[in-house]
Formats: structure tokens, C-alpha cells, sequence
């Protein structure tokens, strides 16, 4: 019986992590690709992924605008050395995805080392076919 749940549960997880949709698919593409952009503070990446519109809120309270965002990854003032997302999930409604995660990061802000670990929510919206960051709020993990 033991077997039989443990064989019902990986089974269930592999059906659920495989039965993303098309959108939930060119989410994560597009997450995945603004992760390593703001690793590599690629600014025309960066640019590319997030809405004009967009309201980038820290854990700690400021919120950035689109320039700010970019400004900041690409001058190097706020550096992400690593960033590991963990424990995502996307849901997508017409042209608006939800997107949760945990994230990891090692910085070097300023010169200075330090880990970081998150919560964050991400809101996309489908502008032209592409999807494109809307929103993104922060909070500490204890």
C-alpha cells in the first residue's frame, strides 16, 4: 500500500509540472530570461521583457519604474551575482499571468556581498504576442 502512494504521488507531480499550457510555458520562457538579464544586467534585455508601465517594488519599501529597474541592474549599483528561483507557480488568465516564486540571490551591492531571500510576486501582461512584466512586489523570507 506504502508503494502505491508513493507511486500515486510521483505520478501526480509529474502529470501536474508537464501539463503547463502554451502561455504558462512562454511565462516561464520569459521569467527565465529576465532572471539571467538581471544576473547579467543586460539592459536591452531587461528592456525588452518589462512593460514602460512597470512598478518593480523592493522588500524594502521602494518602488522602482521601468527606468530606475534597468538603470540600476545595468550600472551595476544593485548587483545580482546569482540569482536560484524555487517553488514557482504561474497561472495565466487571457493576457495576465501571476507568477510566484521563491528567490535566492547572492549580491555585491556597492561592493558589498550579501544573500537575499524572497518572495516575490510578478504580474505579466501579453502586449503584441510578447509577454512583458507589468508588476513585481518583493517580501523577506525569515
Amino acid at each position: 500500500m506504502k508503494q502505491f502512494v508513493l507511486i500515486a504521488l510521483f505520478l501526480s507531480s509529474v502529470m501536474i509540472t508537464t501539463a503547463q499550457t502554451k502561455s504558462e510555458k512562454q511565462v516561464a520562457d520569459a521569467v527565465e530570461q529576465l532572471r539571467k538579464a538581471m544576473v547579467d544586467g543586460d539592459s536591452v534585455t531587461l528592456a525588452r521583457l518589462s512593460s514602460p508601465l512597470l512598478s518593480y517594488g523592493h522588500s524594502g519599501g521602494h518602488i522602482d519604474d521601468q527606468h530606475e529597474f534597468i538603470n540600476k541592474l545595468a550600472s551595476g549599483k544593485s548587483d545580482f551575482v546569482t540569482i536560484e528561483l524555487s517553488a514557482q507557480t504561474i497561472s495565466v488568465s487571457d493576457k495576465t499571468a501571476i507568477v510566484r516564486h521563491n528567490l535566492n540571490a547572492a549580491t555585491n551591492d556597492g561592493g558589498k556581498p550579501a544573500t537575499v531571500k524572497l518572495h516575490v510576486m510578478m504580474v505579466w501582461q501579453k502586449t503584441h504576442g510578447k509577454w512583458k512584466l507589468l508588476a513585481r512586489q518583493a517580501i523577506k523570507l525569515t
